[in-house]
């Protein structure tokens, strides 16, 4: 996988846990303004809520919308998965943000809020989780899933447990207590990795997954930031996170073997995951088969990811906001994907795009 030219994420103001484009920018670096398939139409602005996973996708995505689209806006405010699909229920806002897809009761309660026409899932961007640590003195440790569930319950407690020490012949392990960190706020990142550990270490880790965390030991922390932030100020801990917030505070990532040998966590590898990823969705509501990808174990290979949906509806819009979302997701799978991999996510494979692109035209 080639690394992209980065992208200047301008014209995108934060207040609070919302961001807001405020303002063209035609100098974006890599926007292909003149050749986006984006129609520009619609009100202005079109509202979303939800997955701080995707905070840096979404500041991406506005910036290259602006620069093809001049003074059309898009309002995002960050405030986790669950809330974002508990808005988008409520009618208050146009989309979600969500780390996980909508369903179940939910899912029923969006379709009445979308006139009687079913809620689309539509993957634009996925986010390797890293499982990040803390540990003086050593910054290159391998984990598997079975030693990763056995920390975040609790049966593994210091660094130098036997279990991980046999998967770290040669590393010097300290005997410094393990400090889980996870989130406290309802998390599509929560659901996804405790997800990932239902599929990889299901013996060790058997609790259902959602969105909010069933762990038995750890510290809480509020949102990717949060959950970082603790980490890289308390020696000895390790969080599950986005690997862009993960970059963002320094922090180590562990190397994982999925039963193959130990992978770092790259965009090649999780590239080399994601282009083997399937659909379980039916027609245009596109949800990825993410547990047939958790128990992935193909050498070279990161399955650990997250993927990041925005929630819309397939039909049920008033024409100025359908006109307006299909024109921003458009460009999203588009232009949008231009600087992903820089700010720590893996772009989509050429195969997704063509299956979003058609779902959009069909949002009615």
């Amino acid at each position: 996988m080639k690394l992209k030219r980065s992208v200047a994420v301008a014209g995108i103001v934060a207040v609070g846990g919302m961001l807001v484009a405020c303002g063209s920018d035609s100098n974006v670096e890599g926007a292909t303004t003149g050749t986006s398939s984006a129609s520009c139409e619609g009100k202005s602005p079109i509202t979303g809520e939800g997955s701080s996973a995707q905070q840096n996708a979404m500041a991406n995505f506005t910036a290259q919308y602006q620069a093809v689209c001049p003074g059309q806006e898009v309002a995002y405010t960050v405030s986790g998965s669950g809330n974002g699909r508990t808005q988008f229920v409520n009618g208050i806002v146009d989309f979600a943000g969500s780390d996980s897809p909508i369903t179940g009761d939910q899912a029923t309660q969006a379709e009445a809020r979308c006139a009687g026409n079913p809620a689309w899932n539509l993957p634009l961007v996925f986010g390797p989780i890293a499982v990040a640590y803390t540990l003086d003195g050593v910054d290159n440790v391998t984990l598997s899933p079975v030693v990763i569930a056995n920390i975040f319950n609790g049966t593994i407690r210091t660094w130098n447990d036997p279990a991980i020490a046999a998967l770290n012949e040669g590393v010097t392990l300290p005997d410094t207590p393990i400090v889980p960190v996870y989130r406290s706020d309802s998390s599509g990142t929560s659901d996804n990795f405790q997800r990932f550990l239902n599929a990889a270490a299901p013996a060790e880790w058997a609790t259902p997954h959602s969105s909010d965390w069933s762990g038995g030991v750890g510290e809480g922390a509020n949102g990717s930031t949060g959950v970082a932030q603790a980490v890289a100020a308390t020696p000895g801990s390790i969080t599950y996170v986005e690997k862009s917030y993960a970059d963002q505070e320094g922090l180590s990532v562990a190397q994982i073997d999925f039963g193959s040998g130990a992978v770092a966590l790259s965009s090649e590898t999780a590239g080399t995951a994601i282009d083997a990823a399937t659909f379980s969705g039916e027609g245009n509501d596109l949800v990825v088969d993410i547990d047939a990808l958790y128990a992935s174990s193909e050498a070279d290979s990161y399955p650990l990811v997250l993927a990041t949906y925005e929630i819309v509806c397939s039909a049920g819009y008033d024409e100025q906001t359908s006109l307006a979302v299909k024109s921003f997701l458009d460009s999203a799978v588009a232009e949008g994907q231009q600087g992903l991999e820089e700010a720590g996510y893996v772009p989509l494979p050429d195969s997704f795009k063509e299956r979003l692109t058609t779902a959009i035209n069909a949002i009615a």
